[in-house]
């Protein structure tokens, strides 16, 4: 599997016919793999009439979609090692509540350091550099795990200061000296407000770019968001995006031009969906599909992922013409229409983040009929001149509907957000659910 990952690791550098070619024979034999290693997929690919061989990338379409829940209810017929080959067990979020088991070899765990070492010196992290993870790497989360084996792997030092509260964070970057930091951008910005009260000048510390995870930071124009802007400003660094996937092992990094995430071709084939399975234009918003290539443990095909976004194809900045992912806009499930205007979360969440005024916030989605949904914002503000009212008015202003407001503390926000078993700040509580559960 690595070697085939040696072979085309120059395929993005290429022009895009190179870049169909290596992809085209990496597709193929990642089939050719499932079929005689995967019980999952042994039938789909065996059926009369598809010659994997002969298979080009448009193709793939003719395929089933795999989603979450098919892996739920029988994992172990997407398993297509041994067991004794098993290196590493990571658990990601099921539908139904239950981790969900995904597999991974020791030649996997090659790949996912060599993804993430490409992923970060897009960016320009190199040998030389220091970098500050402040995200978890027990519990099975594999997050800190693949940051932490990319950046050994370009040869970076690293500093597993793992999920720990801010006083901790701040002793490191005091003594240490990062000059790369990761982590949640609403955690780092905490991180660097509480330094500035002891720190006089916090850009001196040296951190020269922050790559934020789990949490948006670009609008659909590749913007930055107010808590990127924040951020830049208070670290005096620049800011990268990355977005991951750990059933596919995939990970999607900006670069220096800061136009979206690379795909990397040789691990994986995107496909951008719509609310039909039907396969979307670049440009066009849709569910992000992933077909992860040379992956060994659980080879997945068409995986679904419930991530909204777009596939953009104009060459970059940086001088590579492999696609690019755009921002994560929301999630598929959380959708919302209230009186008739259709948004995701991520919508609320940029307006109270560039209110300039609110401090900490969540939100709720209730189901009111059939035609709407009902939504309830949740925030807190240390200006005191800073009114609901106010809150209301700028959210008019950005989503044409008016949701419910409540001014409430911080600290009552905080015992919702920061929940002790989330790995990240939870921001957005879907009521809809218990609705359809139990009428």
């Amino acid at each position: 599997m690595i070697s085939e990952i040696e072979q085309y690791q120059k395929a993005k550098f290429l022009g895009k016919k190179e870049i169909r070619l290596a992809q085209t024979a990496m597709l193929r034999s990642h089939l050719l793999y499932a079929r005689e290693n995967s019980t999952a997929y042994k039938s789909v690919l065996s059926r009369k009439g598809l010659d994997i061989e002969r298979m080009e990338l448009e193709h793939l379409s003719l395929l089933p979609l795999t989603e979450k829940k098919d892996i739920e209810s029988a994992p172990d017929s997407f398993l297509a090692v041994e067991r004794h080959k098993i290196a590493d067990i990571v658990l990601s979020s099921g539908t139904t509540g239950k981790p969900l088991p995904i597999f991974y070899t020791g030649q996997d765990l090659k790949r996912l350091a060599y993804n993430e070492a490409q992923a970060f010196a897009g960016c320009g992290i190199q040998a030389g550099d220091t970098a500050l993870l402040t995200c978890t790497m027990d519990r099975c989360f594999v997050a800190g795990l693949a940051y932490f084996l990319g950046l050994r792997e370009l040869g970076a030092t690293v500093i597993r200061n793992g999920h720990g509260v801010i006083e901790s964070h701040a002793e490191m970057i005091r003594t240490l000296r990062p000059t790369v930091i990761v982590g949640v951008p609403t955690f780092l910005k905490k991180l660097a407000l509480s330094m500035n009260r002891t720190d006089s000048h916090l850009p001196a510390a040296g951190v020269r770019k922050i790559i934020c995870i789990g949490e948006p930071l670009r609008g659909r124009r590749f913007e930055l968001l107010g808590i990127g802007e924040e951020l830049e400003e208070l670290w005096g660094a620049k800011v990268y995006s990355t977005y991951a996937s750990s059933e596919t092992i995939t990970t999607f990094c900006e670069c220096t031009a800061q136009r979206g995430g690379h795909l990397l071709p040789e691990l994986a084939v995107i496909e951008i969906v719509d609310d039909h399975g039907e396969v979307l234009p670049p440009g066009e918003t849709g569910e992000i599909v992933l077909t992860p290539l040379a992956v060994e443990g659980m080879p997945l095909i068409r995986y679904k992922t419930g991530d909204i976004s777009f596939m953009e194809e104009s060459p970059c900045g940086c001088g590579r013409f492999s696609p690019r992912l755009g921002p994560i806009l929301g999630r598929k499930n959380h959708l919302m229409k209230v009186k008739g205007t259709s948004f995701y979360p991520q919508a609320v969440f940029d307006v109270l983040e560039n209110s300039g005024a609110v401090s900490n916030y969540y939100i709720e989605v209730f189901h009111e009929s059939e035609l709407s949904d009902r939504l309830v914002v949740h925030a807190a503000t240390e200006d005191p001149s800073f009114t609901r009212l106010m809150l209301e008015d700028l959210l008019v202003a950005k989503l044409r509907v008016k949701p419910e407001v409540l001014m409430e503390s911080d600290e009552i926000i905080k015992r919702k957000v920061f929940m002790p078993r989330s790995r990240k700040p939870v921001r957005f509580f879907d009521g809809r659910k218990e609705y359809v559960r139990h009428s």
